[in-house]
């Protein structure tokens, strides 16, 4: 796959979620994001409303990082952030659910998000796929179809599992059949590792180190390798994207 830094740049959510960012960090992260070009910057829902450029989405977290909060409090911070400005809202699931196949009460679960996220603003369902069985994650897939849902996300980037793999990012694309969107989020620290999960299905990367994959990408279509990353997060590197 050949993809110009411009348009793999517009693949990204520009992530800040970790729980000590500063608000000057978060004024940072946006200044940078329009700087590179990406689709979206994504920061913790406190932290809105955010000033942006024009052309640059704002996306937030729901139920986030553990999902094992009620629906009507997921619901309602949903609600909440969409009222400050919020474009994208990336819920996280009850993963033990998931695991146990109450695929019901994951699609409930979404449905009550869905509910407070009105047409024209997008609702990823973080499933957290590196903690999922693989009948887990397909089942997921179909539930947050069935709830509404726009996109399938990978990873919280926080769970000790680990983060997006190519295998879970081929699943989902088997699962949702170009239906909804896919986002690889969790351990792509790299252009090659980009690359691959947008080969497998993704249509957009969760990204906290944006810059160092973009100039990756410089060096491989320089015909250089920018590393020889996998993409595949373990539970010591599963930091927040």
């Amino acid at each position: 796959m050949t993809l110009t830094r411009s348009e793999l740049a517009q693949y990204v959510d520009h992530t800040l979620l970790k729980p000590e960012a500063t608000p000057a960090q978060v004024a940072a992260l946006v200044t940078e994001g329009a700087e590179l070009g990406v689709f979206s910057v994504c920061v913790s829902p406190s932290m809105l409303p955010l000033e942006v450029p024009v052309g640059l989405a704002v996306a937030t977290v729901c139920g986030f990082p553990s999902g094992k909060h009620h629906s009507s409090v997921k619901a309602a911070e949903a609600a909440q952030s969409i009222a400050d400005g919020a474009d994208e809202i990336d819920m996280v699931i009850d993963i033990a659910a998931a695991n146990e196949g109450d695929f019901a009460a994951v699609q409930a679960d979404i449905a009550a998000v869905r509910s407070s996220v009105p047409e024209g603003k997008i609702l990823k369902v973080i499933i957290e796929s590196a903690a999922l069985s693989d009948e887990a994650i397909t089942g997921a897939c179909h539930a947050a179809e069935a709830a509404g849902a726009d996109f399938v996300k990978t990873s919280t980037g926080f769970h000790p599992a680990g983060g997006a793999s190519k295998h879970a990012i081929e699943l989902m694309a088997q699962a949702v059949g170009g239906r909804l969107g896919i986002k690889a989020s969790g351990g792509v620290r790299t252009a090659e590792a980009a690359l691959e999960m947008i080969e497998a299905g993704a249509t957009r990367l969760g990204l906290s180190g944006t810059a160092a994959v973009l100039d990756g990408l410089d060096e491989i279509n320089a015909g250089g390798s920018s590393s020889d990353g996998t993409g595949n997060a373990s539970a010591e590197d599963s930091s927040g994207y």
